[in-house]
């Protein structure tokens, strides 16, 4: 069952947002004993970046991270159910080259946690900024590096090895991650070799309440529960996000070869294994990006690092790390006793076209709620107005080859809402809003026959 409620479609009355996300939380019946005193409960807000990238600024958020009147609310609903004993960490790890002083700048999470500590005082609050460091880039390319603390419980690794969706994968060798270190990222994902280093916070939690935002998102189409678990991860370079060259030659950083296509790989490869770990040279590199945007196109207008429906990559990654926190614990042992998991989606304000990073804001008014992220991530998908059997994260998770975290079907999937035409099985949603695809995906995902909603 998923939980799908219409509510305001702003944040100006934060009486509005807890009443939303209390509403649509009742509406799953979870028992008495989902929490209990003394759990140690993990909230996981999306705090992806500090602003659109296109608009830097202290008013450019609400449509890119998870609001912190929905952080609070759901911090509020756990406190209560823990009584007097237990503890609740937020905490994320940022996009790499994100400002996290800047998010609790915007977002005032300092004041957050004041208010849940003065109102909750036998709960122990913590703030986390899981990252091992963060980049100051300029114009997108890496300029310097800062050591950060990182989770205080340290990481934890996983090695799925044949579990892995990358087993078999025809672009081993070519995978590319977060940095230039393409070597790193191949060196943990070839043959029936793949491990993963996750941050040990939340995946020692006895329960893992995801608060994605709802948007789109140019690698995968949407970003909502699933997607989220990039940000329990230690090391990003660890996790492939697109594969090295065109569909011709396995690859699928772009979409064809063209000639332009063959000589921007040509030159940005050299460009990458000259500046690997060599951030001050970086530097010199910038007005170079800045012509070559001219002669090859802006990454907002123009197909290229597997921003299109044709990325066979990422999904694999985004499925191996659903399998990490549902298979294995804090040490990287299997899970004794099954993690209990709950996603709370924010889509009051929500964001459509060129996301996760720079969407246009899309004002839907709802939260949902629900115990799986794919049962979730569907239910969403469908309320976009998407095809989610066009989306290969969402058809591949039903069809996992080992390490399976879905013991469902979607026939069984049940929507539950206070708006009639929401609450029912998952095929026969109407009603749905009609989200402007990420511009790699139009006319890839979207439903034959949507019914719009204004």
């Amino acid at each position: 069952m998923v939980a799908a409620f219409a509510g305001p479609d702003n944040y100006r009355v934060a009486n509005s947002v807890f009443n939303a996300v209390n509403q649509t939380l009742a509406a799953l019946s979870l028992p008495g004993s989902f929490i209990q005193p003394g759990d140690r409960v993990v909230l996981k807000p999306n705090w992806v970046k500090e602003h659109d990238e296109r608009f830097p600024g202290p008013d450019q958020w609400e449509h890119v991270v998870t609001h912190p009147s929905v952080v609070e609310a759901a911090a509020r609903w756990v406190a209560i159910r823990l009584q007097t004993a237990g503890s609740i960490t937020i905490c994320d790890a940022p996009q790499t080259d994100s400002s996290f002083a800047r998010i609790r700048e915007y977002c005032r999470l300092d004041d957050l946690i004041a208010r849940c500590r003065a109102d909750f005082p036998d709960i122990n609050f913590q703030l986390l900024d899981l990252r091992p460091e963060e980049w100051h880039a300029v114009d997108g390319v890496t300029v310097s590096k800062t050591k950060l603390p990182g989770d205080p419980l340290g990481n934890t690794l996983v090695r799925l090895d044949s579990a892995s969706e990358f087993v078999g994968f025809q672009g081993e060798g070519r995978l590319y991650g977060a940095s230039y270190d393409m070597a790193e990222t191949n060196a943990k994902h070839n043959g029936a070799h793949h491990e993963y280093l996750l941050c040990r916070t939340p995946m020692d939690a006895d329960v893992f309440i995801n608060l994605p935002k709802l948007k789109t998102h140019k690698k995968v189409g949407v970003t909502c529960a699933l997607k989220n678990l990039v940000g329990i991860n230690a090391n990003k370079n660890w996790l492939p996000h697109h594969t090295e060259g065109t569909p011709e030659n396995g690859g699928d950083q772009f979409p064809a070869a063209t000639a332009k296509a063959q000589l921007e790989h040509a030159w940005m490869g050299a460009a990458k294994r000259r500046l690997k770990n060599r951030p001050g040279l970086s530097r010199l590199f910038v007005p170079v990006k800045k012509l070559g945007r001219l002669v090859f196109g802006d990454t907002r207008k123009v197909v290229r690092s597997g921003n299109w429906h044709g990325n066979d990559t990422c999904w694999r990654m985004v499925l191996d790390l659903n399998k990490c926190l549902f298979h294995f614990d804090g040490s990287g042992q299997p899970r004794r006793q099954p993690l209990r998991y709950l996603a709370v989606v924010d889509a009051i304000i929500a964001g459509e076209g060129n996301g996760p990073m720079s969407p246009d804001p899309k004002p839907c008014g709802v939260i949902l709620a629900g115990t799986h992220p794919v049962a979730v991530d569907c239910v969403a998908a469908t309320l976009m107005g998407f095809d989610w059997r066009k989306l290969r994260l969402l058809k591949k998770s039903f069809r996992v080859r080992e390490l399976s975290f879905v013991p469902f079907r979607p026939e069984e999937i049940n929507a539950v809402s206070n708006k009639p035409a929401w609450n029912d099985r998952l095929a026969q949603i109407e009603e749905t809003f009609q989200f402007k695809p990420h511009f790699g995906w139009v006319g890839a995902i979207e439903r034959d026959v949507p019914v719009s909603r204004e």
